[in-house]
């Protein structure tokens, strides 16, 4: 697996070995950020349940500001912590404007203000029916009423998700038994 586009194209990320994480595929996350590209510069992410970090990295690649790696699992943040060094150095911009946090994704809310302008969210798919709709309640107490966030969720194409005060007004993928990218913002 390997960064998509941008700065960083062609960085080979590293992948927890065994079935830990189920990153996305490079197709997906080319349709995801072509979907993106005029949202990204100057972005800050929040990548929750971040696997190896793909998307955020790739958002980052791209020209996003920086953001947050939410990870609890210590052999899946050790490869974050690698690729976010990687793909910062390729990029030739400074691996500080992102953080890794070991944390559970479920628990984590950004600090006062810091809320990100994008979200990835990549959880297992076994756990989406029940901690899709926590998430969506959860986030929705992030930002102001004026924000215009952009969650992108990832899960199966069999799945729907209508959360309530906020819209899919875009899903990628094709298949019910294939994975899908669901576009989220403020209803």
């Amino acid at each position: 697996m390997r960064i998509s586009g941008g700065a960083a194209r062609g960085v080979i990320l590293l992948v927890p070995k065994g079935d830990l994480t189920r990153p996305a595929t490079d197709g997906m996350r080319q349709s995801v950020f072509s979907s993106l590209a005029a949202r990204l510069p100057g972005a800050r992410f929040a990548d929750l349940f971040a696997g190896s970090g793909a998307y955020g990295l790739e958002a980052f690649s791209r020209g996003a500001a920086g953001g947050v790696f939410i990870e609890k699992n210590p052999k899946a943040a050790d490869c974050i912590r690698k690729n976010m060094t990687t793909v910062a150095k390729s990029a030739a911009r400074p691996a500080g404007d992102l953080k890794l946090i070991a944390a559970d994704a479920l628990a984590w809310e950004p600090a006062a203000g810091e809320a990100p302008d994008l979200v990835f969210i990549d959880p297992p798919y076994e756990m989406i029916a029940e901690v899709g709709p926590k998430l969506f309640e959860r986030m929705a107490a992030w930002w102001p009423a004026d924000a215009d966030p952009v969650v992108v969720f990832e899960m199966p194409g069999e799945l729907t998700l209508e959360p309530a005060g906020w819209s899919c007004v875009k899903r990628l993928g094709k298949g019910a038994h294939q994975p899908t990218v669901c576009f989220y913002r403020k209803a």
